[in-house]
Parts: C-alpha cells; sequence; structure tokens
C-alpha cells in the first residue's frame, strides 16, 4: 500500500565506502588516466548486457507475435493480444512469487538509477524483464538494466579492484548504460551533471564527471559498433518563426498537464493493483487489461515504443488526429498499468512515445505547425514530468527530431513547462515511511506504599 507522491526532493548523493555520505575526493591527474581503463570496459559490458537483452528479447519476440500467429493461422493484431498478454502476466507473476530475489524492487518504485541490487537477485529481475519486453508490455528496459550493470559492476570491481569505491562504480555502469539506451554519451554527462555537482567533495565538475563520461562514450560506441544506435529517426525540417514560441509553449504545457493526470493517478492504479497481494494475481490482471488495450490501440500501442515511434515517423499523415489522440490515451493507461501491476521496466522509452503521439496531434490540428517543433515540444512536456530532469528532457525533444534549430527555441520552452512540474508530484510511487519508533521512556520511580490507617481503639 502506498500513499500519494510525497512531493519530490533532492535526489540524495550515492554513498561511498569509507567516505561520508556525498563525498567525494578530487582526483588527480595520474587517478582518472589510471581509472580510464576500467571505464572504457565497463562501458563496454553494460552496453554488451544491454544488447543481448535487447536481441535475445527481439528474437523471442518474433517468436511469438509472427512464428506462432502464422503457424496457427491466427491474426496477431485481434484476440491473439489479449490471449499473450494475459499469459505474459501470469509468466511474470509466476517469477515474482518463485525466482530468487523476487524480481528485483519494484520497478514503480525506483528512479532511473536505483540502489544497488544483491546478486541473488539479477537473474529474476532479467528473466521478467525479458519476458517483458519480448510480450509487449508497455515498459522500456532502461531501469531494470541499469540496476542490473549497477549491482554487476559494484561486485565485479569490489572483488578485483577494492580500490574504487562502490560510488564510482555505480556512477561508471550507470553511465555506461545510459550511453548505450541513448547511443550517445550526450545523454549521461547532462543527466549525471546535477547529481555530481550535489556531491561534496574537491576538484572541478569535469573531474568528477571523467570516468562516467568515458564509460558512457564507451557504452554508446558500442552500440553504435552492433549496429544497434538508438533514437535513430528522421523527421521533416521546418522553419520555425517567433510566432511560434507561444504555440510551442502552449503544446509543451499541455503534454505536462497529460503527463500530470498520470502522475496523480499513478499511486491509484497502483493501489488497487495491489490490493490483490499475490504478485501473480496482480500481473496477470495487469497483463489481461493490457491485453485489452492492446487490441483497442492496436500493436502501434504496445511494446517499449522506439519501433513504434519509426512507424508513426515513416508515415505521419497516415493517421488522423483521432488516431493520434487514441494512442495518446492508450499508451498513457498501458504505461500506468503496466507500472502498476509489478512488471519490471521503465518509463522513459513509453513516455517518448507518448509524446511523439501528442506532438503529430498538435501537427495534424495547427495548420502549418513544424513537425519537428511539436514532436519536440511533446516529447519534453512529457519526459519533463517522468523522469523530473530538464537537462534530460531536452537532449530528448532535441535527438527525437534530429534537427539542432529546435534547441534554442527549446531552451525558452522548457521554462514555464518546468514551473508546473516542479511542485507536482513525483511520477513514481513513493512507498509510506515507517512510523518512527518512540524514544523509549525512562522507568518511573517506585512509590512508596501508603501507611496503613491506624486501627481505632
Amino acid at each position: 500500500m502506498t500513499d500519494q507522491p510525497a512531493r519530490p526532493e533532492p535526489r540524495p548523493a550515492l554513498p561511498a565506502a569509507g567516505q561520508t555520505e556525498g563525498e567525494l575526493p578530487a582526483p588527480t591527474p595520474r587517478q582518472l588516466l589510471l581509472l580510464l581503463i576500467p571505464a572504457l570496459l565497463i562501458g563496454i559490458i553494460t552496453a554488451l548486457v544491454l544488447w543481448s537483452l535487447d536481441t535475445a528479447s527481439g528474437a523471442l519476440e518474433d517468436v511469438i507475435w509472427t512464428t506462432l500467429p502464422d503457424a496457427l493461422g491466427v491474426d496477431p493484431n485481434g484476440w491473439w493480444i489479449i490471449v499473450v498478454l494475459t499469459t505474459v502476466g501470469l509468466l511474470v507473476g509466476l517469477g515474482l512469487q518463485f525466482l530468487p530475489g523476487h524480481g528485483g524492487p519494484d520497478s514503480a518504485t525506483t528512479e532511473l538509477v536505483g540502489p544497488v541490487l544483491p546478486l541473488k537477485a539479477i537473474p529474476g529481475l532479467l528473466i521478467v524483464t525479458f519476458i517483458s519486453l519480448a510480450g509487449g508490455v508497455s515498459l522500456g528496459p532502461e531501469n531494470p538494466i541499469i540496476a542490473v550493470n549497477v549491482g554487476l559492476t559494484v561486485a565485479l570491481l569490489a572483488r578485483f579492484m577494492p580500490r574504487v569505491t562502490p560510488q564510482l562504480a555505480m556512477l561508471m555502469a550507470a553511465a555506461g548504460t545510459i550511453g548505450a539506451l541513448f547511443g550517445t554519451p550526450v545523454a549521461a554527462a547532462l543527466l549525471f551533471t546535477g547529481i555530481v555537482a550535489a556531491v561534496r567533495g574537491g576538484g572541478a565538475l569535469w573531474d568528477k564527471l571523467f570516468t562516467p563520461l568515458a564509460s558512457a562514450a564507451a557504452g554508446a560506441t558500442t552500440m553504435h559498433v552492433l549496429g544497434a544506435p538508438p533514437l535513430a529517426f528522421t523527421v521533416p525540417e521546418g522553419t520555425v518563426d517567433p510566432i511560434d514560441l507561444p504555440i510551442g509553449i502552449l503544446i509543451a504545457c499541455a503534454a505536462v498537464v497529460i503527463g500530470l493526470i498520470g502522475a496523480y493517478a499513478f499511486p491509484w492504479v497502483h493501489r488497487a493493483f495491489h490490493a490483490l497481494r499475490s504478485p501473480i494475481l496482480i500481473a496477470g490482471l495487469g497483463g489481461l487489461v493490457l491485453g485489452i488495450l492492446g487490441f483497442i490501440g492496436g500493436p502501434i500501442t504496445m511494446f517499449k515504443g522506439l519501433e513504434q515511434i519509426g512507424e508513426l515517423l515513416k508515415d505521419p499523415g497516415a493517421y488522423s488526429a483521432g488516431d493520434l489522440a487514441l494512442m495518446v490515451a492508450v499508451k498513457l493507461v498501458a504505461l500506468l498499468v503496466a507500472a502498476s501491476a509489478a512488471f519490471r521496466g521503465g518509463r522513459v522509452f513509453p513516455a517518448v512515445f507518448i509524446g511523439v503521439a501528442f506532438g503529430l496531434l498538435a501537427v495534424a490540428l495547427i495548420p502549418g505547425l513544424s513537425m519537428g517543433l511539436g514532436i519536440a515540444c511533446g516529447v519534453l512536456g512529457i519526459v519533463l514530468v517522468v523522469t523530473r530532469d530538464g537537462w534530460l528532457s531536452l537532449f530528448v525533444a532535441v535527438a527525437m527530431t534530429g534537427d539542432l534549430a529546435v534547441l534554442p527555441w527549446m531552451t525558452v520552452i522548457v521554462l514555464p513547462a518546468w514551473l508546473l512540474v516542479t511542485r507536482a508530484p513525483e511520477f513514481r510511487i513513493v512507498p509510506k515511511a515507517p512510523p518512527a519508533a518512540e524514544p523509549p521512556q525512562p522507568p518511573e520511580p517506585p512509590t512508596e506504599a501508603a501507611p496503613k490507617p491506624a486501627a481505632n481503639g
């Protein structure tokens, strides 16, 4: 059971062994040079883990959604969606019930970079994430794969390089994974700038970012070498006039409002599913609801969303305003259900799909609006709600268009959008804090027995 999300608080600094919490020493150039090789190796390994998960889940996805329907002679876009997603929910529920570590922490309660997982929880988390990705659940791999890579990296460095603090190991593993996820180290640099800037200790900001950025660069480069660079989309370029600035602000703020509807509904949906208590029932019912949503919205509203964005952008004119509005509504509800029903996965990539669909909806409704600006504003607003990070939201918004000409406009548009987000609930379930233990009370001093009244006469 959870309460309404609390107002956001600053991210806590990551703990480091042998230091006070949130304290990072100033590295010397020699130390940075010595850490460069392990940082690059970590980036490569994190990318390989992500690529392996994507490749394996993609192979199973082909079997589930192409090979089996063809062999059985059924339409994969009809009732098959409901059957598959209900089965996926039951399988995930069984994994959460019986696998060691119970599939890791509930993704609804974790941020993009969460606590270090024990090694025993990693296989179970990989299995349930693999099933969810292949089965069409509306969540991305980002939260689980970062948790897996951070857990493996911290354990390996503790064994073979004990002088590297867990804090630095976490930063390098998370940065490498984020670089691999987005296909560029820029996303990691922007995300971790705020984190490491808040960490106490001497040294320049770039000294603290040096090894995480090296790891992110290695992760992104590895994904490109493997032929899997994400966020590689083509959006027609268009001119942006000053008159478009208030329109862009309106689109971004409207996208924020849509995201905030989800943020306010999240704890209620999460509480409703978890009232069932059994992971099998929670995920099984969640799979059934996701199947019905997929039947309504079609396969384009399923899965993590990146390939589906490619379908949208391949021929945007093929979708009416009504089609796009239905996609936005179905995908938002599917994201809420998937995140609430104990499935393991991230919320960023599905949110990007919602933002793209909403941006295209704005383009369909506003004649002459630049498609790049519309998409960027839609993505900016929804990702800002989900991540609560202005830098990452700006990066994803501009990266989705591939047009740096929209960047100056977006730096202005993000300001009113941020004002709507900054005091709103997080798009995350904040568990109820345990009641504080009452301090022990000192024992009362012994009291003397009252003297008996003397007998009369």
